[in-house]
């Protein structure tokens, strides 16, 4: 009891401490050290699955009920009476007076009449006798019951006074307990309590000037937004149903649009790319600076996020931001006919290369957003159907993206134990991917400013930067990556 109130105590005054320091939660948990992890270096791919689980059920099966019986041997029979002696016969007297010893020879006539009356006497005392002796017989079983009774009345009592004395020291026992434990709540109470209040009140505190200061921020805002909001990037007029349309309407310059797609829905914006390979690229996915964190959920990979483009003062956004389309969006967007994807990369020292793949299709919500891609071309390696090619046989073979289904960290939808909390890609590599075991390139992985990074400098020991194997390797992040679709057709 003693340990567990000090637990409690010590472990919510943690937690108050962690929340003042800490406004944001991090949702990713410890890894799970890897077995032999010293033999696999950290990589885009994974070890090998080594056994499988097993599941041994712990079962308990309660012991049969013992102790003493409830009853007790059988009373002994009761004793039955004695035979008694038959009584003398008086022969008659035959021819005089004898005495009453023979020896003695004959009485005289006056001796006769004393026999006689003794005789009578004795016949008297022996009907008396008689009657009593059944008495003194009943008399004598009574005292045995009742001696009996009270050796059984004196060892129930003997053995309820071993039950008192016992009890007694168990009372004493908990008495001292009882005691040692009041005396510990005191001097908790007296002591410990004022600490942690002390404690408690100092981050009440803090929460107080925290408190104040998103009120201020709030009349802050409240002031700046009693004037109408004015935009700084003017939305042209031409819109269409991607940017290929918009392109061919007379949308030739690149900047953020308005795409309707689908009539059933609202439009949303875009950056369309109307100058590379003769335009009408949308802009799905794009890394510059790091400024938008990627290590999102599933939903928020699906709806979309970031900031579509910006004005760098020209009076529109012609400049493209950080962001992800939304799966949904993007899906749609393939799957409204042939669809080609564009992957235009960057290092830190201005090298550019691409990968171009003519056939880009994204399966819907029901089948996880599966990718499906073909007809590759480019210079930056086709790590999408070929996997890594520094890697051999398997190795290699489980870093393929193709047909992967999507995967965040907290929907584990890729082929490294699926199921198992502690073997995710997601988790490891930083962002929503279509990873396998895990990856040859890993557009939405963590940001590293300056490219080269090390397995010490990674969140999990793993590649978790942005990655495109085929060409810097598993440890050098890139400083840009952008994916680019738009309608297929032959005669471009």
């Amino acid at each position: 009891m003693r340990t567990l109130l000090l637990l409690y105590l010590c472990v919510y005054t943690a937690w108050a401490q962690d929340n003042l320091d800490y406004d944001d939660y991090d949702t990713d948990s410890k890894s799970k050290p890897a077995e032999n992890a010293t033999e696999v270096g950290a990589r885009g791919h994974r070890p090998l699955t080594r056994g499988t689980d097993r599941y041994s059920p712990n079962r308990y099966v309660p012991p049969p009920i013992s102790g003493g019986s409830r009853y007790r041997g059988r009373p002994a029979p009761a004793p039955t009476g004695q035979p008694q002696e038959e009584e003398k016969v008086t022969q008659p007297d035959a021819g005089g007076c004898t005495h009453a010893s023979e020896e003695m020879g004959v009485l005289c006539p006056n001796g006769c009449e004393l026999k006689t009356t003794l005789l009578k006497q004795e016949k008297n005392v022996k009907m008396s006798i008689g009657e009593l002796k059944p008495q003194v017989d009943e008399l004598s079983r009574a005292s045995s019951n009742v001696y009996n009774y009270v050796n059984s009345m004196s060892n129930s009592l003997r053995e309820r006074q071993r039950v008192i004395n016992d009890n007694n020291r168990v009372v004493g026992q908990y008495s001292d307990n009882v005691e040692e434990q009041h005396a510990y709540i005191k001097e908790t109470v007296d002591t410990v309590f004022p600490s942690n209040i002390r404690v408690l009140q100092g981050v009440l505190e803090k929460i107080k000037l925290k408190i104040q200061k998103l009120e201020k921020a709030i009349h802050a805002q409240s002031e700046v937004c009693k004037e109408p909001c004015k935009t700084k990037c003017p939305i042209p007029v031409v819109s269409g149903k991607e940017c290929e349309d918009i392109f061919r309407r007379g949308g030739t310059d690149s900047q953020m649009y308005m795409v309707h797609p689908d009539t059933f829905y609202p439009p949303y914006k875009v950056f369309c790319d109307q100058t590379t390979q003769n335009g009408g690229w949308l802009l799905i996915q794009n890394r510059l600076d790091g400024s938008v964190d990627f290590g999102r959920r599933w939903d928020g990979y699906r709806r979309g996020f970031g900031n579509v483009a910006f004005d760098s003062g020209k009076g529109h956004c012609e400049t493209p931001s950080e962001y992800w389309l939304g799966n949904d969006r993007i899906s749609y967007l393939t799957k409204m006919g042939p669809t080609e994807v564009l992957i235009e990369m960057e290092d830190w020292s201005g090298a550019k290369v691409y990968a171009q793949y003519q056939q880009f299709t994204i399966q819907s919500d029901a089948s996880n957003f599966v990718l499906a891609v073909d007809g590759y071309s480019g210079n930056a390696g086709n790590s999408f159907m070929e996997g890594s090619s520094e890697l051999f046989g398997e190795n290699r073979t489980m870093t393929i993206h193709n047909g992967m289904m999507f995967s965040t960290y907290d929907e584990d939808n890729d082929n490294w134990n699926p199921g198992d909390p502690y073997t995710q890609c997601s988790r490891e590599d930083g962002g929503g991917w279509w990873y396998n075991r895990c990856h040859s390139a890993n557009p939405n992985g963590r940001y590293y400013i300056g490219g080269a990074y090390t397995k010490q400098m990674a969140k999990h020991g793993t590649d978790d930067g942005i990655v495109w194997m085929n060409w810097k390797g598993s440890w050098y992040s890139l400083k840009g990556i952008s994916m680019k679709i738009r309608p297929y057709f032959a005669s471009r």
